[in-house]
């Protein structure tokens, strides 16, 4: 019964922070910047510009670039759909047709509308304009940002997730149709949601409601989770480093609590008993922001900064293979290189963990806060 209502609250957490993210994309990962001259990073201030760009989500897989014979780039990787409202209406296509270019050179015309995509974002050019027109500032004066719905790599990134969540946790529910001990994958299962039952749930939420929050809490812990994996994967993924998706699940949370809440709950929240008069219109407002506010907040910015993080030193210490070579040469440069950052990765499976865990756990004790009925004697 868990598992089959799990998968409702998958299919709105994908559907909801598709739609987040879609209109907060930051940028591209194109690398991308320019075709023109020498695109190599060797340069300090060319690899702190690739890894910004990796920590940004993408309209396309980016998996390595080189240098053919001919002396032209080549990008390998697979483009993905861009869809726009624009103007005149939908208009669909791929995003190949921008050719890895992110400074609005490239302009693609599609259904009666000039596009091109400028630092991640794509914008349709005002009537009449064939280029895009910058000012001192390098920003667009003749084109304009459209709606943006494009599956872009962080969308695939959920949907990915989501499809594993779904196999796991029908393959959860096939393995007790023949008894209370579960068989094949299930086995791998059980423990993790035994784990999120008897850890968080049961001891934050109490043992008459928590049954109720099961669904959601395993689905967030899973979903978190499975994301930070695929963010220590070659494709690139940086799912739970964008601040859109964390948001939308710390929404998640405040909704879940302040909708649960008890009639206790809001009485001591917003009249607090045992307190004088004149003090309680200040605390109510106080406990207000905490629950309206620094509770979410500290939920997204938690899950943000800490996958950021990790994925920027990662980063950093491969590229000591670049920065270290003029100094030790390639050999020396490339062990402490390799060394830190399989040290580093190691870590980062933890945190991959860590960070399901505490989120989760933070989310079960602000439920557990709302759903507590006080007695009085």
């Amino acid at each position: 019964m868990v598992a089959k209502q799990s998968i409702k609250f998958i299919a709105i957490l994908v559907l909801l922070m598709t739609s987040v993210s879609s209109f907060a994309k930051g940028g591209d990962q194109d690398n991308q910047h320019h075709e023109e001259g020498d695109s190599r990073i060797d340069t300090p201030d060319k690899i702190k510009e690739y890894i910004g760009h990796h920590l940004k989500d993408s309209h396309d897989f980016a998996l390595w670039s080189y240098t053919n014979d001919a002396g032209e780039r080549v990008h390998v990787g697979a483009p993905l759909p861009i869809i726009l409202w624009t103007s005149e209406g939908l208009v669909t296509f791929m995003s190949s047709e921008f050719h890895h270019n992110d400074d609005g050179s490239v302009i693609v015309d599609k259904g009666g509308v000039k596009l091109t995509k400028i630092h991640g974002k794509i914008y349709e050019l005002d009537a009449g304009a064939n280029t895009v027109a910058f000012d001192e500032h390098h920003h667009a004066t003749n084109a304009h940002r459209v709606l943006d719905f494009s599956i872009t790599k962080s969308v695939c990134g959920m949907l990915l997730a989501a499809l594993l969540m779904f196999l796991g946790f029908t393959a959860l529910a096939r393995g007790y149709k023949n008894g209370p001990i579960p068989t094949g994958f299930a086995r791998v299962l059980e423990p993790l949601v035994i784990y999120v039952r008897d850890d968080m749930a049961r001891p934050n939420i109490g043992e008459k409601k928590y049954k109720k929050f099961m669904p959601f809490l395993l689905s967030v812990f899973f979903f978190i989770w499975i994301l930070n994996l695929l963010g220590l994967t070659p494709l690139g993924f940086n799912v739970t480093g964008q601040i859109a998706v964390t948001a939308c699940l710390a929404i998640f949370t405040a909704i879940i609590y302040l909708t649960s809440g008890s009639k206790d709950f809001w009485a001591h929240t917003l009249w607090m008993p045992g307190v004088p008069y004149l003090l309680r219109p200040i605390l109510a407002v106080i406990e207000l922001i905490g629950f309206l506010i620094i509770k979410p907040f500290s939920l997204l910015v938690r899950l943000f900064a800490n996958i950021t993080a990790g994925h920027f030193v990662l980063m950093s210490l491969i590229a000591l293979t670049i920065t270290l070579k003029e100094a030790f040469g390639p050999v020396v440069s490339t062990g402490v290189s390799l060394a830190l950052s399989l040290f580093i990765m190691l870590i980062e499976i933890l945190v991959a963990f860590l960070q399901a865990f505490i989120f989760t756990m933070l989310s079960s004790l602000f439920i557990g806060m709302a759903v507590e009925e006080h007695e009085h004697h």
